[in-house]
């Protein structure tokens, strides 16, 4: 199935790659990715929704197939105002429907960060794993500071130039934090975040400051909603949050739905990246979630 292709203005003039998998009547399924990533490198999870519903997939600016924008949009106030401008110019486009809004990480609390400030254009939510920085004080508070610190750091100083796709893709094989992905993605996301420079050889798409600042955005985002102040429902899919030297995100997750009342899921085994790591049991949690409301 080939997609249609278009792009759409963002407030601020820059411009997002839509792909539309048109399935008439069926319901909307909008679907991004967290910071440094692409929407491509995700295709195991997304690409069976293909077959029962009507798709779009984005990559957020200054990621994946986007032009790039530069560092004056680049936070979470713009992606909160993008995620906005995005649902009306693909409704402007191919019509309005029915839609669910799929998020990661990066986007994920940038989706929630659009609902509580200016309501949600979707009729739910499912936001996987965001990095949900607890207010000072709060005992996870810590541990998602020390994470991010370690994320910023890691994201300024990264080989940011490839001789090949191969190279990276080798490097997330080699890697701890990839080790659980799915083979196949490996490979999908060393192809879905990088872009070939003239002279030969490949960069990554999203500039390796752009990327460390959004880990420092986090810190400062002051977000910690109850489910009620996001407005539609919404299921929160988080890491495993008992897995031995798992991700903070699974605790802090845990204690976000806790506190917040939300419909939840901790995915035993998995870590940040959890739809590329078991893609099958993100994709069914999801969908019990999607066919209730």
């Amino acid at each position: 199935m080939k997609p249609d292709v278009f792009s759409v203005p963002m407030s601020d003039g820059a411009e997002i790659v839509i792909r539309h998998y048109a399935r008439p009547g069926a319901l909307r399924l909008y679907i991004t990715h967290g910071n440094g990533f692409a929407v491509d490198g995700y295709r195991i999870f997304w690409e069976p929704l293909l077959d029962d519903y009507d798709v779009v997939l984005f990559d957020m600016r200054n990621h994946g197939r986007n032009v790039a924008t530069g560092a004056d949009g680049h936070n979470y106030g713009q992606f909160a105002l993008d995620i906005t401008s995005i649902h009306e110019g693909v409704v402007g486009r191919i019509g309005a429907a029915r839609s669910v809004g799929i998020f990661h990480s990066m986007s994920a609390r940038s989706a929630m960060k659009n609902a509580v400030q200016f309501g949600s254009p979707f009729d739910a939510l499912v936001l996987f794993d965001p990095p949900s920085v607890p207010p000072r004080g709060h005992h996870l508070y810590e541990p998602m500071r020390e994470f991010e610190l370690k994320l910023i750091a890691w994201a300024a100083d990264r080989q940011d130039r490839f001789a090949s796709i191969d190279e990276l893709e080798a490097q997330y094989s080699e890697a701890r934090a990839s080790a659980r992905w799915q083979p196949q993605a490996r490979r999908d996301m060393a192809e879905a975040v990088l872009r070939p420079l003239g002279e030969g050889g490949f960069e990554l798409s999203c500039r390796r400051e752009l990327e460390s600042a959004i880990y420092l955005g986090a810190l400062t985002l002051d977000l910690w909603p109850a489910a009620s102040e996001l407005g539609v429902p919404t299921l929160l899919v988080g890491a495993d949050p008992s897995r031995a030297k798992g991700p903070p995100t699974g605790p802090a997750n845990e204690a976000l739905a806790q506190e917040g009342c939300y419909e939840y899921h901790g995915v035993e085994g998995a870590g940040h990246l959890l739809q590329i790591e078991k893609p099958d049991l993100c994709r069914e949690i999801m969908l019990s979630f999607i066919r209730k409301i």
